[in-house]
């Protein structure tokens, strides 16, 4: 391998379609805002808590457990909100006129911020505050448990897409209040009850539609299969509702505090687009690994734009994969041997274009020594090493 060379990021035929952008929500946000005016449909934002905490993420690199820190919530209350002001102000710019809002928060901060998206929204395009209640957690004993986030929501005008049918649960074959059980004569399981002189009857198919408490969304315990060591990650669920309610197939879905990636995640198996952006780079390479399939065999393919990674102050560290190139009939195959003592989350084999992006046509997530990537010859092939704190070096071949 030759010198390393920079990147302003990364392009992949798969995983998308979207945008990721490393960086700072507040910085990232005002040029968003120009960039997309009125053209994203929802936004989903789920920022630091005011919590005063740091925030880390765990992860298995092979029979190893990494700690590693993600984020910092230790803003003070005014410098909180001014930040919240300036993302929240740009969001509104990006939305389109049917489109909306929903900021998740909880006791800390909802308060504050509620007066701040009366203030930025208008107070009469309020549509719900949202709680989302669980079980997971301690118990106090010195006060009532915590034991639910506020998820605020917010048109941007009157003429606002809402498809409430979307999220609809079938009513099911228990018997609900007061209302009398029979079987029609298709076997189906009704429900009547008579109300103001008039009979309503319902059958197990007739939809249930979630209120405004959102006590059915169970919290994602520490052993759940969708847990990518995030510690404040959402459960899928969660923004499944939000994402199917408030946007339709082909829509732009928008977080400017992107973490685990679950955002993106869901947009992309929904149908939608999604626009998402984190300051930090562990974010980067979780939802990197998250959208991109993981398999145990090297992945080839050719090139495409399904999903962009960009940053502009790329998080370069001091990697030195160790590999040995074999050239078999105009392949050339990577063997990796390992990284002294970093551990390597990502390994790709590609080219650089003219737009200084990495197009990966060979990857694998968390090699282990004998894994091989493969690439054709080309003018400008380069190796990208990524660790599991998200920070990578690239290598002219």
């Amino acid at each position: 391998m030759e010198q390393a060379i920079h990147c302003k990021g990364e392009v992949y035929p798969a995983g998308g379609p979207g945008l990721f952008l490393l960086g700072r929500a507040e910085e990232i946000a005002q040029r968003l805002a120009s960039e997309y005016e009125e053209r994203v449909q929802l936004i989903y934002l789920d920022p630091p808590f005011g919590t005063g905490d740091t925030f880390s993420v765990k992860l298995a690199a092979g029979k190893t457990r990494l700690t590693i820190p993600a984020y910092s919530d230790t803003l003070g209350q005014e410098e909180y909100l001014s930040m919240m002001r300036v993302v929240l102000s740009a969001c509104k710019r990006l939305l389109a006129r049917d489109g909306s809002l929903y900021l998740h928060i909880d006791y800390r901060m909802s308060h504050q911020l509620r007066f701040l998206l009366d203030e930025i929204f208008g107070a009469q395009n309020f549509m719900n505050e949202i709680v989302w209640a669980y079980k997971s957690g301690g118990r106090s004993t010195r006060h009532y448990s915590r034991k639910h986030d506020t998820i605020l929501f917010y048109r941007k005008s009157k003429s606002v897409y809402f498809n409430i049918a979307a999220v609809g649960i079938p009513r099911g074959p228990e018997k609900r209040n007061n209302m009398k059980r029979s079987v029609d004569a298709h076997g189906r399981v009704c429900f009547s009850i008579r109300s103001g002189g008039k009979t309503y009857t319902y059958t197990e198919d007739t939809p249930v539609f979630p209120s405004d408490v959102w006590d059915d969304v169970e919290h994602l315990h520490q052993r759940d299969p969708e847990r990518t060591g995030f510690s404040t990650q959402k459960p899928e669920a969660l923004l499944r509702r939000i994402i199917l309610a408030s946007s339709r197939p082909g829509d732009l879905v928008c977080d400017l505090f992107s973490g685990s990636g679950t955002t993106a995640a869901v947009a992309a198996k929904l149908g939608r687009r999604f626009l998402v952006c984190d300051a930090s780079p562990v974010a980067m390479q979780l939802l990197r690994a998250r959208q991109l399939v993981s398999q145990s065999e090297p992945t080839f393919f050719d090139g495409g734009q399904a999903l962009r990674i960009l940053y502009d102050a790329p998080p370069y560290a001091d990697l030195t994969p160790q590999v040995a190139l074999q050239d078999t009939e105009g392949i050339l195959h990577i063997v990796y041997h390992g990284a002294g003592e970093q551990r390597l989350a990502y390994l790709a084999a590609g080219e650089l274009n003219q737009d200084g992006l990495f197009c990966p046509r060979s990857y694998a997530l968390s090699p282990t020594p004998g894994t091989v990537i493969t690439l054709p010859h080309l003018p400008n092939a380069c190796l990208q090493a990524c660790n599991y704190a998200g920070q990578m070096a690239f290598f002219k071949l």
